[in-house]
C-alpha cells in the first residue's frame, strides 16, 4: 500500500471524494459529522474498491468472517451484520417477507482508504495516492434533486400496529417479557433514486455521529444513525444503547422543558434501565470478571429531529475472546430487541409484518490494530437498485406503562429526517 497526506477543505472535498467513490462497485463512507465523542478516533473514513470480499451464504457467518479476517491480517475491513443473524446467535430463523434481498452479512477489504481529519486527508491505496487525489479534485458533484413524487406505503396499517401493540402489552402483563421493540416498515416499489444524492441530502437534513453511505454492488445503505452498537478501543469494549426519545421543541425554552421531561419520565427511565441491564449482561460474556460497568448515567443528546437518552456501558475485554465472538456475544443490538432478549425477538417475529434485514443490524469497520466500531442501523434508507425497492423501518419500545398512540407518534417522529430529505410523507 502507498500512502500520502494532502491539505484539504474538508466538507467541499468530502463531496468530491464521495462522488468519485460512487464509480466503484463497493464503497463505504463512515462520517461522524464532527460530533463530540470521547470514543471517536477518526472524523470520517471512506473505503472504495474491492481487494477481497466476503458475502454470507451459510449458517456459520461469524466464524467465517473471523476466518476471512485471519486470512487477511492487519487490514482495514468494512461491512455490515444483518439483524437476522439472530438465527445463528440464538437459533431464531425468520420467515417474514424479505423485499430487499440483502445478504445476512457482507465485508470487504478495500483498494483505497481515505482518512479525513481537520484540514487534511490521508490516502492509502494500492494505486498512487497523487493520481487518486487529482482524480478527486477533478470531480464535479451534482447532488441532483431526490424529491419523491409519491408517499411511502405502510407495511403495517395503524390499526395493525395498535393491535400488535396491545398483544405485546398483554405478553408484558403475563410476564413473558418486560420490554419489546416493535418495528414497522415503510416502502416504495419501482422507485428510481440516485442513492448518493439521497444520502447527501439525508446527511444535510439529519447530520448524525454514525452517518453511513454504503454501496454493495446494487444494494445501498443510507444511514443517519445516532447510535453506537459496539466498539473496541484497545482493552476496552463498549456499547452505547439509546432508549428514550422526545421530539424537538419549537424554541430553546420549549426544548429545555422537553429535555427535563425526558430526563424525569418514569417510562423513559424504565426503558433505559432495562436495556442497560441487558447490555451489561451481554458484555459479561466477553469481559474480564468484574469489569463491566455503566460508566455514566443516561445523558440527553440533542439531534436535529429528536432528543435521546444514551447510556455508556464498558468492560475490559477477555484477551482470549476473538473479535467476532465479542460482537456475536452482544448481537443483535439490545436496544432493538427488548428484554429478556430471546423472548422479545421471538415475539417481534410473531407480530411484525416484514423481515428487518440490515435494519437493526450494524455497519462499521475493523482496523489493522484490532479495534472496531459499529453503529446500530436505524434512521436508515435501504435500497435495492436492481429491483427498485426502497424501504425504511422505525420502531419504539413497549413497556407496561407505554401508551399506544404515543408510541405510534414516536415512530413517525423518527421517520421525519428521511421524509424531509426526500420531500415526501407517509400515506
Amino acid at each position: 500500500m502507498h500512502a500520502a497526506t494532502f491539505a484539504i477543505e474538508s466538507e467541499d472535498f468530502l463531496a468530491k471524494a464521495l462522488w468519485w467513490a460512487d464509480q466503484f462497485e463497493t464503497a463505504c463512507l463512515l462520517h461522524s459529522n464532527s460530533f463530540d465523542d470521547p470514543y471517536a478516533t477518526l472524523n470520517s473514513l471512506l473505503a472504495v474498491g474491492i481487494r477481497h470480499e466476503f458475502i454470507a451464504n451459510g449458517d456459520n457467518t461469524f466464524s467465517e468472517i473471523q476466518a476471512f479476517q485471519t486470512k487477511h491480517p492487519q487490514e482495514w475491513m468494512f461491512g455490515f451484520f444483518g439483524y437476522d443473524l439472530k438465527k445463528e446467535t440464538e437459533n431464531l430463523p425468520t420467515n417474514l417477507p424479505d423485499h430487499l434481498a440483502f445478504p445476512d452479512a457482507y465485508f470487504f477489504i478495500p483498494e483505497t482508504i481515505l482518512t479525513f481529519e481537520q484540514g487534511k486527508l490521508t490516502i492509502q491505496s494500492v494505486q498512487k495516492p497523487d493520481d487518486i487525489f487529482e482524480s478527486i479534485v477533478k470531480a464535479n458533484p451534482d447532488f441532483s434533486s431526490v424529491k419523491l413524487d409519491r408517499p411511502f406505503q405502510k407495511r403495517m396499517t395503524k390499526a395493525g400496529y395498535m393491535q400488535a401493540f396491545e398483544a405485546l402489552k398483554e405478553h408484558i402483563r403475563r410476564g413473558d417479557i418486560y420490554e419489546v421493540n416493535l418495528c414497522q416498515e415503510f416502502f416504495q416499489e419501482e422507485c428510481n433514486i440516485h442513492p448518493l444524492s439521497a444520502y447527501w441530502e439525508l446527511n444535510r437534513v439529519s447530520p448524525m455521529p454514525f452517518s453511513t453511505f454504503f454501496k454493495m454492488h446494487q444494494h445501498y445503505i443510507l444511514s443517519a444513525s445516532p447510535e453506537r452498537f459496539v466498539a473496541r478501543r484497545g482493552d476496552i469494549l463498549l456499547s452505547q444503547p439509546i432508549k428514550g426519545t422526545a421530539k424537538r421543541g419549537q424554541n430553546m425554552e420549549e426544548d429545555q422543558q422537553i429535555i427535563r421531561s425526558l430526563q424525569n419520565d418514569p417510562k423513559e427511565q424504565a426503558e433505559n434501565v432495562m436495556i442497560v441491564d441487558l447490555v451489561r449482561n451481554d458484555l459479561t460474556r466477553s469481559a474480564k470478571p468484574g469489569s463491566v460497568a455503566a460508566e455514566r448515567k443516561p445523558q440527553v443528546h440533542t439531534f436535529p429531529q429528536v432528543h435521546q437518552l444514551i447510556s455508556t456501558i464498558t468492560c475490559e475485554i477477555d484477551p482470549e475472546i476473538p473479535a467476532l465472538d465479542a460482537i456475536k456475544n452482544v448481537f443483535p443490538p439490545g436496544s432493538m430487541t427488548g428484554a429478556p432478549k430471546v423472548s422479545a425477538m421471538k415475539l417481534c417475529d410473531r407480530y411484525e409484518a416484514s423481515k428487518r434485514g440490515v435494519y437493526s443490524g450494524a455497519v462499521g469497520y475493523f482496523s489493522p490494530n484490532g479495534d472496531f466500531d459499529f453503529n446500530v442501523v436505524i434512521r436508515t434508507l435501504l435500497y435495492n437498485k436492481k429491483s427498485g425497492y426502497l424501504s425504511f423501518h422505525t420502531g419504539g419500545a413497549i413497556t407496561i406503562d407505554a401508551i399506544a398512540e404515543r408510541e405510534y407518534e414516536e415512530c413517525l417522529v423518527k421517520a421525519q429526517g428521511i421524509l424531509n430529505a426526500l420531500g415526501t410523507e407517509i400515506e
